[in-house]
């Protein structure tokens, strides 16, 4: 039995293609493409300004949607969906709300292979690789959830008419949900750029980062294939200590990330981010925040630092710092010139929504 084609794993160029083989001029892609994304239709009979031919020939392709399994608010208003997904299986991500900005936290594997110690995700495995669309739905998922809320707002983009009017809830995404989204490099690429592409969400590149553990190999042609910004899962001052929180460390190490990173091309404005769990008595000294700021001179003008303290989670060996100890950490770092450097406060811990806690409440399977 043939697969039925699944219209929202296609890029716009790959929709192009498929409907020329179909014997119709490549701009039907564009106008499938926009209907599917921009008015965000579920079924080809909406598809009105189509022939009816050519809604004959898709009659039989699919255009999936999903849906939340179930949704839990924190008492800050971070809000953790559980998702559904067409197999049984299931992931998480997380929308994250400050002042005016609404971030989702989206995931690209079920489960994650990466082994670090710290992460709840960790303890999954790894399950499967998200497909694109499974990407990409999150964030309609979470729009959806917001515009309910009376959150979501009309944005005019390039396009003419209601072509070019879609609704905008979220101001950011974050690819720091579960799984490596560089290890997923197909599925997460080609979904950056069905959320970024103008004639469908439109979702700005500057507005997404997409964080890896360290695939250094991977970082650069990622990049290039989606324009979006960087984050690095840094957490630790020197290779020892991040050999034993982080396996990939035995593979691409410290050097080679720093040295990776001396190398982007990098817009004037634009800043890799490293991300740095503080794991009390391990991580946290003023100690290793100097010996850290001393590795980081070379680059210090082309990163920012984000300090994450540690989000306890059930079965986790490692506690949260002091207030005082993170305070400290990040002074010495703007001692050594590191100039941007910013503490993450925890945000729907308490529903182990925050940095580290998702994995599902219950296996799947």
């Amino acid at each position: 039995m043939t697969t039925p084609l699944n219209l929202k794993n296609l890029e716009r160029a790959q929709l192009r293609d498929a409907l020329a083989e179909l014997g119709h001029k490549p701009f039907r892609g564009d106008q499938v493409f926009r209907w599917i994304w921009r008015r965000r239709v579920d079924s080809i009979e909406a598809m009105t300004d189509l022939s009816l031919a050519l809604r004959e020939q898709l009659a039989g392709a699919r255009i999936p949607r999903l849906e939340p399994a179930d949704v839990r608010v924190a008492e800050d208003g971070t809000t953790k969906l559980l998702i559904a997904l067409d197999d049984g299986k299931q992931v998480e991500s997380v929308i994250i709300p400050d002042k005016d900005r609404r971030t989702l936290c989206v995931s690209t594997q079920v489960g994650c292979a990466m082994a670090c110690t710290f992460c709840r995700t960790a303890t999954m495995g790894l399950i499967r690789h998200l497909e694109p669309w499974e990407i990409v739905e999150q964030v309609l998922i979470a729009e959806r959830v917001l515009e309910e809320r009376g959150e979501g707002r009309t944005i005019q983009l390039k396009g003419r008419g209601q072509a070019g009017k879609v609704e905008r809830a979220l101001t950011n995404l974050v690819f720091m949900g579960m799984g490596e989204p560089l290890h997923n490099h197909a599925g997460t690429a080609a979904a950056c750029r069905i959320l970024t592409d103008e004639q469908g969400i439109g979702f700005p590149p500057r507005r997404i980062t997409v964080s890896t553990v360290g695939l250094a190999d991977r970082i650069e042609p990622f990049l290039a294939e989606t324009g979006v910004n960087l984050a690095i899962s840094l957490n630790a001052p020197d290779d020892g200590v991040r050999n034993q929180i982080m396996p990939v460390n035995r593979k691409f190490d410290m050097d080679v990330l720093l040295d990776t990173v001396s190398k982007l091309e990098l817009s004037r404005r634009q800043r890799v981010t490293f991300e740095y769990v503080l794991l009390a008595g391990l991580n946290d000294s003023v100690e290793q925040a100097a010996s850290l700021g001393k590795r980081l001179v070379p680059v210090a003008d082309r990163i920012k630092v984000n300090l994450i303290p540690f989000n306890p989670h059930e079965g986790a060996d490692f506690q949260r710092p002091d207030l005082d100890d993170v305070e400290a950490f990040r002074e010495t770092l703007l001692q050594w010139g590191v100039e941007k450097v910013h503490v993450r406060r925890p945000r729907g811990d308490r529903i182990l929504a925050a940095c580290g806690q998702l994995a599902l409440e219950k296996k799947p399977g």
